[in-house]
């Protein structure tokens, strides 16, 4: 049955919040929990944290492909009011990086030229969503050239990189006016019900991993129902310093 953002929101909060750190951390006291909601996948979420950094990339994407079947049954992670953020921020052609499933990208193609992309697209996509052109790649290493795209939204992605700030600056790279981001207002904890790597639990969590650079205009940053929406306007053109003499 599928499970809202709301609902689990909700049960994020009862463990993240009203549970003793004592005991939310603890192995035994949410091995049960990982083993009714994940199945004889629960080993491998539990452990996920401790072996991600010894992954190849190849190993990294398998596991995302094993566990698929684990997750929550639900098109989308975004809530309602950062879905729609989205929606009104988008400029112009829109790369989407982490389309997952592809409810973003079905809605941002109704108005826009859409790319979408992720480590593993579901073969059924491009036929469901005929209007999306979509890439399978990893955000390590994107294939697309400098500022592709006028918007590049990434939707609930960087709390699973490993290497945060190369990830941000590959999205800067390819994002010629905007760049759109959502995240969870989540706590750090050994044992999440996710294969999440980073956590951004207040603001400055999450300024920290968007340096200024020189080509930013503007940003802001809410907290919208519990959620991160965060947004960049980007300078199109190269500063000064960047451009090679002739």
């Amino acid at each position: 049955m599928p499970i809202s953002r709301g609902t689990t929101r909700f049960v994020h909060f009862l463990l993240d919040e009203c549970v003793p750190p004592v005991l939310r951390d603890r192995r035994w006291f949410m091995w049960g929990p990982f083993r009714l909601l994940f199945g004889r996948q629960a080993e491998t979420f539990m452990t996920f944290k401790d072996r991600a950094h010894l992954l190849s990339e190849e190993e990294f994407r398998r596991v995302y492909e094993e566990t698929a079947a684990a997750h929550l049954d639900r098109p989308t992670d975004l809530n309602e009011a950062c879905t729609a953020a989205v929606l009104r921020s988008a400029l112009g052609t829109v790369l989407e990086v982490g389309c997952g499933r592809g409810h973003l990208a079905g809605l941002l193609a109704a108005s826009h030229d859409v790319t979408a992309s992720d480590i593993r697209i579901d073969p059924a996509l491009p036929a469901r969503l005929p209007t999306v052109h979509f890439h399978e790649e990893s955000l390590s290493g994107l294939s697309f050239g400098d500022r592709s795209f006028d918007t590049v939204v990434c939707a609930h992605v960087l709390e699973h990189v490993l290497d945060l700030p190369h990830a941000v600056a590959e999205l800067r790279r390819v994002a010629r006016r905007r760049l759109v981001v959502v995240l969870p207002r989540q706590r750090p904890y050994r044992y999440t019900f996710d294969l999440h790597l980073r956590f951004f639990p207040l603001r400055s969590s999450v300024l920290d991993g968007f340096p200024p650079h020189d080509r930013l205009v503007s940003r802001r940053l809410e907290n919208l129902d519990g959620d991160w929406f965060y947004e960049e306007d980007l300078a199109d053109e190269a500063p000064a310093s960047d451009v090679a003499p002739r």
